[in-house]
């Protein structure tokens, strides 16, 4: 990963980054596909049952919640990021999945993916739940499905119907 994200840090300092590249994708899949051992930043044992629920369809990892109160996360401008940011500065892990509130209160939540380094590899953004009225687990389910396809893990044919 090191590698690819220097080579396109000299594309745009050069001016000549076109966009993203199918080997960059490529790398990101891998990471989350190979992770050995998965924190997910909630203290909430919903948010952690269907994150965990999903991943175990797609992955061979050791998935456990991170042991920290995340709510401080909420103390911040970016809550979903802090989250994870909490796990990566605590846990050592492949991977790291964090969900919370996107900004300010009332702005929509956001499911986050990232490396062990910190590293955001996909997210997905929902609206304010008072707009979309779903359940909890039904809005997680959702983000998750949708980050994990945004870089070409399609695991709707396995898991997931449209509800």
């Amino acid at each position: 990963m090191e590698k690819i994200i220097k080579k396109a840090y000299t594309e745009s300092i050069e001016n000549e980054r076109k966009g993203d590249k199918e080997e960059e994708v490529e790398a990101i899949k891998r990471i989350i596909l190979n992770a050995k051992k998965i924190i997910i930043a909630t203290n909430n044992q919903k948010k952690f049952k269907v994150i965990g629920d999903i991943l175990s369809h797609i992955v061979n990892a050791k998935i456990e919640m991170l042991n920290i109160n995340t709510n401080y996360a909420d103390l911040t401008r970016m809550p979903a990021v802090n989250k994870g940011l909490m796990a990566v500065d605590t846990e050592k892990a492949d991977l790291i999945i964090a969900r919370g509130r996107l900004g300010v209160p009332g702005s929509g939540s956001m499911l986050v993916i990232m490396d062990g380094k910190g590293r955001i590899l996909s997210a997905s953004l929902s609206p304010s739940s008072v707009l979309h009225k779903e359940d909890i687990e039904v809005r997680i389910k959702k983000e998750l499905i949708d980050a994990l396809k945004r870089i070409g893990i399609d695991i709707q044919p396995l898991y997931y119907k449209n509800e």
